[in-house]
């Protein structure tokens, strides 16, 4: 058996002393250094004089450096991390430095030449500009230095990245890559002309878009990152055509919510997917009605774990909630949605509960533990063929289990209830459409029999949510084809995700109870398009790699 192993507790210890230590004697070291300027040029550099005051200009130093040094640690200069400093420490500096020789002029001004402590107003205030740009300049090279320290350390190869969008998000995320080892900004592309070749933390716009392909190649980037929120679906296209042709992955920032909050980083940025390409703009929606609503509520998400589900969670962790409890009777899949909202928010209560709502007993507890001011009903069966075979599950899970958590939501006095529905509620022709239609009547029917606001939200087809085209789709390519069509001209209405719970959480804050609501879809997209679109996305060319036969 191996030995322990013995730190050298005192050696450490006092190394961590010495760390400590050298910023003050850095800036003890430029005090005395704008001092001594600061009376060369009072003395007109006539060395003689300065030589024979040399005890005087000793004396003067200590009082200075003893007063600007007590003034930085009162404004907290000390306990900034050099590395990190940034734009918005400097008003400590100058209010610090700025304080101290104020207060010095107006100590010095009234005292008669001959008393030794005085110093010269003038001398006084050369001083202070001197210090402050010598604090200011240390910390600013050290810091520049770091970073390019921090690009070229680690292991691993150095990840030569390009982003696009020299804005507010852009900024955001070049800081945090700028903090990261083994990755190197080279540089921006940004297509407004008032962007052209300026700095961003000293790091250049390089161009526009339409040079992107010729900026790749020159500087060998290994990686593009569109940081514009809500990048229009044309300019995403003509990223992601120019990375394919070049060979480099391309990823995309967060969405609206997590940069109004700062919390964009670089684990956060995702690849860009079909939802980035949809065929046509992305309603925008921020709405301070709904910020409102949610903002120190507790929230109940039922069905947490679905693709539905797990956007309202998201969207609502964002606004400020007091609470989020996540109900969900899938293990795996509340595990990630937790996980998830875990690495991605911050400072609000996550708390996820396996149940079934079907159980009303379980239920019953959940709701009087946790106090829901809001409930957002989005657990149900979906599927079509499976609901057409076992039709007593549909009844009992979308129709029965729904009517039971309404009556608890009314007897524990939770304000709002929404139900997610579906538009093939509408003159329902299968057994899915006709629960869930089912399900609308019996929110209806409870609403008015308490205090409890019910309403409904019908969705159509959701990029990507379980029973869509696109895992199909995503599972065919996976597979080498084909990708089945079932004819060249068939459209469909979609939406994304994200645009969708954006709206339902809209209308859960307008309701006044009673309503369906029927989200606007926009314009059809033909699925011809959607499969070629989601075969680029993979690398790979439609009819060419990737064959589409035609059902």
């Amino acid at each position: 058996m191996a030995p322990p192993t013995v730190h050298n507790t005192p050696s450490r210890h006092a190394a961590d002393r010495l760390s400590a230590l050298a910023p003050f004697a850095a800036d003890l070291t430029i005090m005395a250094a704008a001092l001594f300027a600061a009376y060369t040029l009072r003395y007109n550099f006539d060395w003689t004089r300065i030589h024979v005051e040399a005890s005087r200009i000793l004396l003067h130093l200590i009082l200075l450096a003893a007063i600007q040094v007590l003034a930085l640690a009162a404004f907290g200069c000390y306990r900034l991390i050099w590395r990190f400093i940034g734009v918005d420490d400097v008003p400590r500096f100058v209010y610090a430095v700025g304080l101290t020789t104020l207060v010095l002029v107006f100590m010095m001004a009234p005292l008669p030449p001959g008393v030794p402590i005085r110093v010269p107003v003038g001398v006084v205030i050369l001083n202070g500009v001197f210090v402050v740009g010598g604090l200011l300049l240390t910390r600013s090279f050290w810091r520049i230095a770091s970073v390019s320290g921090a690009g070229r350390g680690g292991r691993g190869p150095l990840r030569r990245v390009l982003l696009v969008g020299a804005g507010v998000t852009g900024n955001q995320v070049l800081r945090e890559m700028q903090q990261r080892q083994r990755i190197r900004v080279i540089g921006f592309v940004d297509d407004a002309p008032a962007k052209r070749r300026v700095l961003l933390q000293g790091v250049r716009v390089l161009g526009t878009v339409d040079r992107l392909d010729d900026l790749v190649v020159r500087h060998a980037i290994d990686e593009v990152i569109v940081t514009m929120v809500r990048a229009p679906r044309e300019l995403i296209e003509r990223v992601t055509a120019c990375c394919e042709r070049c060979g480099v992955p391309v990823r995309i920032v967060p969405d609206y919510y997590e940069v109004i909050t700062g919390s964009v980083t670089v684990n956060r940025l995702r690849e860009i997917d079909i939802t980035d390409l949809l065929g046509r703009e992305e309603g925008v929606l921020d709405d301070p009605s709904a910020l409102a609503l949610f903002s120190g509520k507790r929230v109940l998400v039922t069905g947490a774990g679905g693709t539905i589900g797990s956007e309202l969670t998201r969207q609502v962790a964002r606004m400020g909630p007091a609470q989020v409890v996540l109900i969900e009777r899938a293990e795996n899949a509340l595990y990630e949605i937790e996980r998830d909202l875990q690495a991605g928010i911050r400072g609000v209560p996550i708390v996820p509960i396996l149940a079934d709502i079907g159980d009303a007993m379980r239920m019953e507890a959940v709701l009087a533990a946790h106090k829901p001011h809001i409930i957002l009903h989005a657990a149900a069966h979906k599927h079509v063929p499976m609901m057409e075979a076992n039709p007593g599950e549909a009844v009992r899970n979308n129709v029965l289990a729904t009517r039971r958590l309404g009556l608890l939501a009314i007897h524990h006095q939770v304000q709002r209830f929404l139900l997610i529905s579906t538009d093939k509620a509408v003159r329902p022709s299968s057994v899915m459409g006709g629960s869930k239609r089912l399900a609308e009547h019996v929110i209806q029917g409870l609403n008015g029999a308490g205090s409890t606001r019910f309403c409904a939200v019908r969705f159509g087809n959701v990029l990507g949510s379980s029973g869509s085209v696109v895992p199909l789709f995503r599972e065919q390519i996976k597979s080498g084809g084909p990708v089945t069509v079932t004819h060249p001209d068939m459209a469909r209405y979609f939406m994304t995700t994200r645009e969708a719970v954006r709206l339902v959480l809209h209308a859960t804050a307008c309701a006044a109870g009673g309503e369906i609501f029927v989200l606007d879809m926009g314009r059809p997209i033909k699925i011809l398009d959607l499969a070629e679109m989601m075969i680029r996305l993979s690398g790979l060319r439609p009819h060419e790699d990737v064959a589409i036969t035609y059902t």
